[in-house]
């Protein structure tokens, strides 16, 4: 609004832009991270669970590489190990296992497991540095394990989904325990500088895994494309956007995004895979999604 009262198109449009671009990226950002299990339903059982990880790492530091290298110069030497130590625990490891998962069980099972990380990163902030959880956090986290429960009772195709649940499950805890160290060990540093790092190490460091269980037959076309579509857009172009998104509007915000993720993860798998969404994992979706919402707001301000 210009002093005279009158409002020029000028500045009209920065205000419109961010309006709309908020919004949109994170819309953005659900489809192609709930692409992400429909990938690794694709390329999984193609590639097996390290050699995909291991392509996916690699793709994804080469995508955000450049934002290490600009950053290089505030990376100290004696931060590398922890560099390293955080690409196996938030990256190569449960990276592996929700492969693993996304051969034994429907798409749909990863991604509900992996909207867990949201209250494992505060459980493990209670449990190892005693962060106060309240008692709504509380609420919400044995509301969570309640549907991971359920969702482990659940068959697919008359085949049990538990191990798959129990690797999901892991994994986010992983990224619960990861979340932690970033944020206590890298604060300061340039978030998607970190993630190409932590990517890189924990592409080194699977290597031999990945050169070692690289499979003997030919692996076609839709296989690649889905594991170069993972590491590429998922993993490198979904942690920029994501960054780009805490960077403008914080952190707790930009959370909002593990709801949606479920959701096009599901629509994804139902509309280009037939896979069903059983009755199973609508309960426990909704108990763990309701948990995460309720654990997040939790953490949100109150109104003086």
């Amino acid at each position: 609004m210009s002093a005279s009262g009158l409002t020029h198109p000028q500045a009209v449009t920065p205000t419109f832009n961010r309006a709309w671009l908020t919004p949109l990226e994170l819309g953005g950002l659900a489809a192609i991270w709930g692409a992400s299990f429909l990938f690794l339903r694709i390329a999984a059982p193609a590639f097996g669970p390290i050699p995909l990880v291991e392509l996916r790492l690699v793709l994804g530091a080469a995508v955000l590489m450049p934002f290490l290298w600009r950053a290089r110069s505030s990376i100290p030497p004696a931060l590398w190990p922890r560099l390293a130590l955080v690409g196996v625990i938030n990256a190569a490891v449960p990276f592996s296992l929700f492969a693993w998962a996304a051969r034994q069980a429907p798409a749909g099972v990863g991604a509900i497991t992996n909207s867990m990380a949201v209250l494992f990163t505060a459980l493990v902030a209670f449990v190892f540095y005693g962060e106060r959880i309240g008692a709504r956090r509380a609420v919400a986290l044995l509301t969570g394990f309640a549907g991971v429960v359920v969702l482990a009772s659940g068959r697919s195709a008359g085949a049990s989904v538990a191990w798959a649940v129990a690797a999901g499950t892991t994994g986010a805890f992983l990224y619960g325990i990861g979340g932690n160290l970033v944020r206590r060990h890298f604060a300061g540093l340039p978030a998607a500088a970190v993630a190409s790092a932590t990517l890189a190490c924990g592409a080194v460091l699977l290597l031999p895994f990945a050169v070692a269980t690289w499979p003997t037959e030919s692996i076609g076309m839709r296989p690649w494309l889905a594991g170069a579509a993972l590491g590429v857009v998922c993993t490198g172009l979904g942690y920029a956007v994501f960054y780009r998104l805490i960077q403008r509007i914080g952190a707790p915000r930009a959370a909002v995004v593990t709801y949606l993720v479920p959701l096009f993860a599901l629509t994804w798998a139902w509309l280009l895979l037939g896979e069903p969404l059983t009755p199973t994992m609508l309960v426990a979706g909704t108990l763990i999604l309701g948990s995460v919402a309720l654990g997040q707001s939790s953490s949100a301000p109150k109104a003086k």
